[in-house]
């Protein structure tokens, strides 16, 4: 704040790690890191935004610039804010722009050979992590066993003389556990490795905790293993680096792979054609699908088996009747659509996703999707959970891709450097492998999940219940009671998995009652 002009000056990261809020209470301006924050004001009087509400079913998050609270907002990543007592609406300014980033790399691409690029992005992340690694507190990292953790640790190690202290934790459900991968990899590069294996019950007693350390609706669930391992690193360092982001820049998440795919072969279909097959194949109930593909799998070998699943078809005649590909993207991230009207009150708010204006001009729709994932997925859902689960036990969590230089050289480079055949992060592959052997790493991507589908069932389901009573419901009058109950007892009886849609009502009401 400048004494002479008594200017005051707020600004956020330049892809939006960390949270900054403000607004007006009364006549007095306020900002914060936090929202509960604003509740030690006298005057601050909370009142829902409903159409944040209805974004937030939507995405799992609500995205800048709103927030949950009517008239308090999100800065925007990359921006800053300038108030005095002249600025009755002020407006942030952006001082560094993802879609300039963008179109730049792309317009002037790396030139060099393959290999000066690996060279190159290995040299960036190596000084990245490197600047990462100055503390003067204790410091470790999570490891998945992914590309992304295993990147990063490896580049810590190769720069640390004492073993990285790594961790991971690992569930019982097989399904769920990557510990195994993390392990092995933490004794090829030698790393002092922690892993925790979590029951059921440990992971459920982190849900009491989750409105609270959110701070808003948020309704990503691998948010309850990102606060565990968390809490596990916080016995032993203050400040942890994670491989977030890695996806978003190098191309790693398989809608990347099969939304390219299905609309380069759809694309040309006449509209009324895929209106058609969508309708065959709503036409019949997930469950029947699954029964019908269960038969069809039992008279098949191993490698003939059929890997769909009525869910997924479903999802497959949703993405059909889509008129052009960047709403088949929106579908993609998408939870409770607009039109389903479950929100009481509600209308839809614009956001990057429906300005047009806003993103990159990016011919290849695969990069189009990366672009939008980066000013929108990444630091609505993705960082922020990072950032809470941290903070909420005292943990800095640095992230070394989030470096300018490496962002903006990601853009730099081909997608034929990002994506071989069905596979992405090429690049950053041939980094990790000069450290790790392929063989550590070539597997399936799972992220640190839980079983939310079987718990609904089963442990949760009486907890999920009593939030989702119809009584309860038409009595704090935010949603129509009858799709959600549908849907609960839809996956109830095992004939739809309804579990992220679920989850997102659920995350709310627990966060209603808390507050």
């Amino acid at each position: 704040m400048g004494c002479q002009e008594r200017v005051l000056h707020l600004g956020r990261d330049r892809i939006g790690e960390k949270p900054l809020y403000y607004g007006w209470c009364g006549n007095t301006f306020i900002f914060a890191s936090e929202l509960k924050a604003f509740k030690v004001h006298p005057h601050f009087q909370p009142e829902i935004n409903r159409d944040a509400l209805a974004l937030f079913l939507r995405f799992s998050y609500i995205p800048a610039p709103y927030s949950i609270y009517q008239g308090i907002y999100k800065l925007p990543p990359a921006t800053l804010l300038s108030w005095n007592r002249h600025s009755i609406h002020p407006q942030p300014i952006a001082y560094w722009s993802a879609k300039i980033a963008a179109e730049s790399g792309v317009a002037y691409p790396f030139t060099g050979s393959e290999n000066e690029a690996i060279v190159h992005l290995e040299a960036l992340l190596k000084d990245a992590v490197r600047i990462r690694m100055l503390a003067d507190v204790p410091l470790g990292a999570f490891l998945s066993g992914g590309i992304d953790s295993s990147t990063i640790v490896a580049l810590m190690q190769a720069q640390s003389l004492q073993p990285i202290k790594t961790f991971s934790i690992g569930f019982h459900e097989q399904d769920y556990n990557e510990a195994e991968y993390a392990k092995a990899v933490a004794q090829y590069l030698g790393t002092d490795h922690t892993e925790l294996y979590v029951t059921s019950n440990e992971a459920l007693a982190v849900i009491p905790k989750l409105p609270s350390l959110y701070d808003e609706p948020f309704s990503d669930s691998c948010q309850i293993s990102t606060f565990l391992v968390s809490q596990l690193a916080r016995h032993h360092v203050t400040v942890t680096l994670s491989g977030d982001a890695g996806d978003e820049l190098f191309a790693g998440y398989n809608r990347y792979f099969w939304g390219r795919s299905i609309w380069h072969n759809i694309g040309w279909i006449p509209k009324a054609v895929r209106y058609f097959t969508a309708k065959v194949l709503t036409s019949v109930s997930p469950k029947a699908w699954n029964q019908g593909v269960a038969t069809v799998d039992a008279m098949l070998s191993t490698k003939l088996k059929l890997a769909v699943s009525g869910d997924n078809l479903h999802k497959l005649a949703s993405i059909l009747a889509v008129p052009k590909p960047d709403i088949m993207y929106a579908d993609l991230v998408s939870h409770w659509q607009p039109h389903e009207a479950f929100v009481i009150g509600s209308s839809e708010l614009t956001t990057v996703l429906s300005h047009p204006n806003l993103w990159a001009s990016l011919s290849d729709f695969t990069e189009c999707m990366m672009f939008l994932d980066l000013i929108s997925y990444l630091p609505g859902d993705i960082l922020v959970k990072v950032d809470r689960a941290s903070m909420g036990v005292s943990l800095e969590s640095r992230i070394p891709f989030l470096d300018h230089r490496v962002v903006e050289f990601a853009w730099q480079i081909p997608l034929s450097m990002k994506i071989r055949g069905n596979q992405g992060k090429w690049l950053l592959r041939q980094v990790l492998y000069k450290y790790v052997p392929k063989k550590l790493i070539e597997r399936p991507k799972m992220g640190f999940g839980i079983p939310i589908d079987s718990w609904l069932r089963g442990p949760l389901q009486d907890w999920a219940e009593d939030l989702l009573d119809e009584s309860r419901l038409r009595r704090e009058g935010y949603f129509h009671p009858q799709p959600i109950r549908q849907k609960w007892d839809e996956h109830q009886r095992g004939e739809r998995n309804w579990q992220y849609y679920l989850w997102d009502v659920l995350m709310f009401q627990a966060w209603l009652a808390e507050n």
